[in-house]
């Protein structure tokens, strides 16, 4: 995994701080009372544990681009795992030019969608930008199940608040990032907003009291 400076010039504490007891809870009340399931850990490690085990035998995974599943280690044991197939490895063995309509099938239905967000409101109200696009179809229906992986610094007030870190504080460190991996800017092309989860135990979010990914 390459090492990724931080040299963008950011002051948004306000982005980086860890969310309040108070904040937490009445932000899990609010994504249960709309159909999303909540578990809280102190540390990525127990985070990490938990959600391997949510996984079912045989399952197809897919583990969307995400900084908080490289930083706990999460997205190397979901392409090495034993008891469920890694989406990406299988995605590995395709060629992009002449296969991509199978790439794009693999990937907007997995049977599992493990990956993160980049905020999340005290009214429930879940945000993710892309610039691709390649998770959000899993997220909204696609996959059967789907786990989101959060540090409870991206816990925000209100929309607003989470669009101003979406744009001011999560881009930048994506762009930078996608400069030195892929070579190529990144851009806030497609936004989902997740206001409520109609199917009951779809969609399980994983809050960590640590600071993870952008």
């Amino acid at each position: 995994m390459k090492t990724i400076s931080m040299t963008t010039n950011l002051s948004h504490s306000e982005f980086t701080q860890l969310a309040s007891e108070q904040q937490i809870e009445k932000t899990v009340q609010a994504l249960q009372a709309h159909g999303i399931r909540v578990v809280v850990f102190d540390t990525s490690e127990e985070a990490r544990t938990y959600v391997l085990d949510l996984i079912p035998d045989g399952a197809g995974v897919y583990d969307a681009p995400s900084r908080t599943l490289e930083l706990i280690g999460l997205a190397e044991q979901i392409e090495h795992a034993n008891h469920f197939q890694s989406v990406r490895a299988q995605l590995s063995t395709l060629d992009y030019a002449t296969q991509r309509h199978e790439m794009r099938k693999l990937v907007a239905a997995p049977d599992v969608l493990v990956g993160s967000i980049h905020a999340i409101t005290e009214q429930g109200e879940v945000l993710i930008a892309s610039a691709a696009g390649s998770q959000l179809g899993a997220a909204v229906f696609g996959a059967s199940k789907v786990i989101w992986v959060v540090g409870t610094q991206k816990l925000v007030r209100t929309l607003e608040d989470g669009l101003r870190r979406i744009r001011e504080y999560s881009l930048p460190l994506e762009n930078e990032r996608a400069q030195q991996v892929y070579g190529q800017a990144s851009a806030i092309n497609k936004l989902l907003i997740v206001n409520a989860e109609h199917e009951p135990d779809r969609i399980t979010m994983v809050l960590v009291k640590q600071q993870l990914g952008f």
